[in-house]
């Protein structure tokens, strides 16, 4: 969830003002490493760590979950999420839980305390959206300018008989959107839905709005991308099995390249080269004969 809500910090400002709580207009938005393990084998992971920095006061970190049902374990685990984060980066830290029905939001607004004999040592307060105080999104131009709004509608309603139109609004909203964030959303939504009605639904939407080839579509683009990374990862791999030494420069140039014809040509070459300059030569001496003429 980072890349989105780092280009755009104020999508997120239409989610905190249905809670009731000033988003800056003006802020730096950083990712957080989202591991917060301190001893194995016991591991624990956050969705995302966003770190928030206001032009007009201080720094905050927002964590954020998508919550699908009742899990006991966050009762004590959420608490530890926060207690872990503020004395890691000594900051203050806000935790955003969004649930899919009305009976986990009610538990998962807590709050959750830890204590004994008549006293609390830490109490845990999330701040939650879920089906009563996020608004059904039916609108595809209110889906495109407050895309986190309508995507947590999305999840928040998933179980409600509005969830067809707002998926609708949604498809169409992203049909004319930024391919970067375009895909995001896509790509989010598809992961928090997974094997359910609703997820069945997107993906048809998704397929459909994107349907013509050669537009620079979202499925085409994800298609192609992930077929480059594919490719890049299978030359990368070739050439550690011949050990042909790959400097980070040339590996960046294998992984960032999206020309498929290209990848398939350095493809082909990496049974047959002996250095990482062979494999580019081919394509460069063109480009050579060219400036000489």
């Amino acid at each position: 969830m980072h890349r989105i809500f780092q280009e755009r910090p104020e999508i997120l400002s239409p989610v905190f003002g249905v809670l009731g709580i000033a988003f800056p207009e003006k802020a730096a938005v950083y990712a957080i490493g989202t591991d917060v393990t301190e001893a194995r084998p016991l591991a624990r992971h956050i969705a995302t760590v966003l770190r928030i920095g206001p032009s007009d006061g201080e720094d905050f970190l927002l964590a954020v979950e998508a919550q699908e049902r009742r899990d006991t374990k966050k009762e004590s685990s959420w608490p530890y999420y926060i207690s872990y984060l503020q004395a890691k980066y000594g900051l203050p830290v806000l935790l955003l839980v969004v649930c899919r029905d009305r009976a986990t939001t009610k538990w998962a607004t807590g709050p959750f305390s830890c204590g004994t004999r008549g006293w609390i040592a830490q109490m845990t307060y999330p701040l939650v959206v879920g089906p009563d105080n996020l608004p059904v999104i039916t609108d595809p131009r209110t889906a495109a300018e407050k895309p986190a709004m309508a995507v947590f509608s999305a999840l928040a309603h998933a179980n409600s008989p509005h969830i067809d139109a707002i998926l609708d609004a949604l498809g169409r909203a992203l049909a004319g959107m930024d391919w970067n964030a375009a895909s995001y959303f896509f790509q989010f939504l598809d992961s928090a839905f997974g094997d359910t009605p609703a997820g069945d639904k997107w993906r048809d939407i998704v397929t459909f709005v994107n349907y013509f080839p050669g537009r620079g579509t979202v499925m085409e683009k994800a298609y192609l991308e992930g077929e480059a990374r594919g490719e890049a990862k299978a030359i990368l791999r070739f050439l550690e099995a011949r050990g042909v030494s790959v400097p980070q420069e040339a590996r960046d140039r294998i992984e960032g390249c999206t020309d498929l014809d290209l990848l398939n040509r350095w493809l082909d070459r990496t049974p047959h080269v002996q250095s990482v300059d062979e494999l580019f030569a081919e394509d460069a001496a063109p480009a050579a004969d060219r400036t000489e003429t």
